[in-house]
């Protein structure tokens, strides 16, 4: 998994883990039926080969400055948006508004058809005793005992269930549409942010529709609002609209802190998995600061860059922009992206969710919504050095040249003025382990401008370690 901060090519993601083989089965044998009833004979298994890796197909990344020079950087290989598919091969931003019905072909479907037939033959079979046996008690009378209508409405859910939680934070999410001035588009999520009418997203999320395209939000009740963007920022992949004509009675959803977040604690997330508009799933959190570049795979898309939450909570295309709530119900992330296996399901040809999901930490993207609201631009952290973006585990290198021929360290920035220099490895950025340049980037960006942070590098295989005060970026050009 990679990140970046500014840069060139992204570096590969680490193989998905290969998909055990099964063991060919035989085709079951048994003995010939009596007499004349009906048999359905079942074909044989058909297993399907282990998926094959992102790395066994990618191409070879060559390393390259990081972002100071070259905004935007190119594509990484995984993982992908949660809108954008198989991690490298996506169909477009979100969940497409006509999803084909899948169709059973070959393989398992032929199984599936014929187990149908031979459940239906033992099924009769069964009914049959079934109807004898209750001919027989027909006059002792029924033994279950069902539950009175008045009970089952008035039950009530304890504060801190599930339950509760999404009753109360549902009304607050919203289900967005965005579509393109030529009648692309696909389905995101997003969720109210304060009263105004703002509503949170991601940036792939509504970038169809950022051209003259049109933009709707709808909420769980059924009531339509169009929308318009008020600034986005890919490199974080963050995005806020305003709804037109809000309600007054909009209720935003509390903030959390993802700075205190826990690995083990429980997750709520929702979104509309596949077009599934409002649908809650649960995990826990299953690790922090993961450093994750992602994109839809496609030749003109610019990737984005987060030190994500990750989550086991169910993901898919659809759930992009949603909140990932903690147990109380705050927010402490926008579930963004996910790692796949790389092949399509559901009739779609986007993979689903494997356990893999990641969430931008809620304490960065509460920043970059305030100073969209604010300017309408994003403001990223910088520290004016070009690193490499090749895979290591090293640390993050300062290249010996920046992009088109710039200096790799630009003359009185923050890298400059702190005494680094072309070849010199960063190891650590305060407590954070950086192995790679687009770690070292995701990094940066949990920052603002003008934070101090402690740099540790290697120069000569000497550790050396220098305060730096982060730079600023505005916009994304």
């Amino acid at each position: 998994m990679s990140t970046e901060n500014e840069g060139n090519a992204v570096p590969p993601a680490p193989s998905a883990p290969p998909v055990p083989m099964a063991s060919p089965a035989a085709s079951p044998q048994g003995p010939a039926p009596e007499g004349n009833a009906p048999t359905a004979p079942l074909p044989p298994v058909h297993h399907e080969a282990p998926a094959a890796s992102a790395a066994d197909h990618g191409p070879a990344h060559q390393p390259g400055p990081a972002p100071d020079g070259s905004w935007p950087p190119p594509p990484p290989a995984t993982p992908a948006y949660v809108d954008g598919g198989s991690g490298g091969a996506g169909t477009g931003w979100g969940s497409t508004y006509q999803q084909p019905a899948p169709k059973p072909r070959g393989g398992r479907g032929g199984l599936v058809a014929a187990v149908l037939v031979a459940a239906l033959v033992a099924g009769g079979l069964g009914g049959g005793l079934g109807y004898t046996l209750a001919k027989d008690r027909d006059d002792r009378g029924s033994t279950t005992v069902s539950a009175s209508d008045s009970g089952a409405t008035q039950v009530k859910r304890a504060p801190g269930t599930i339950a509760n939680v999404a009753a109360k934070a549902l009304p607050s999410t919203v289900t967005i549409q965005a579509e393109s001035t030529n009648g692309e588009g696909g389905t995101g999520t997003g969720f109210v942010f304060d009263t105004q009418g703002h509503i949170v997203t991601n940036n792939h999320v509504v970038a169809d529709a950022v051209d003259g395209g049109k933009l709707t939000a709808t909420f769980p009740d059924g009531k339509k609002y169009d929308a318009e963007i008020v600034g986005h920022a890919q490199g974080y992949d963050v995005a806020v609209i305003k709804l037109k004509n809000a309600p007054s009675d909009l209720k935003p959803l509390a903030l959390g802190d993802s700075d205190k977040v826990a690995v083990g604690d429980e997750t709520i997330a929702i979104g509309a998995p596949f077009g599934l508009s409002n649908t809650v799933t649960t995990g826990i959190i299953s690790a922090k600061d993961r450093p994750v570049a992602s994109s839809d795979g496609s030749s003109t898309s610019k990737a984005s860059y987060m030190s994500a939450l990750q989550t086991d909570a169910s993901i898919n295309p659809g759930n992009s922009g949603g909140p990932l709530l903690d147990a109380s119900g705050a927010v402490i992330g926008i579930n963004s992206a996910i790692q796949s296996t790389g092949s399509g399901g559901f009739g779609t040809g986007q993979s689903g969710s494997i356990g893999l999901g990641f969430a931008i930490p809620i304490n960065q993207a509460k920043y970059v919504a305030q100073q969209l609201i604010k300017t309408g631009k994003p403001v990223y952290a910088r520290i004016g050095a070009s690193v490499s973006l090749q895979d290591s585990s090293d640390g993050a290198q300062i290249t010996d040249q920046g992009t088109g021929g710039a200096a790799a360290v630009e003359a009185g920035g923050p890298a400059d003025k702190a005494g680094l220099k072309p070849g010199d490895v960063i190891t650590k950025l305060d407590d954070h382990v950086i192995d790679s340049g687009p770690t070292l980037i995701g990094e940066i960006w949990t920052h603002k401008p003008n934070d101090k942070v402690t740099v540790t590098y290697k120069r000569g295989g000497q550790e050396h370690t220098v305060e730096l005060t982060l730079g600023s970026r505005v916009g994304d050009n």
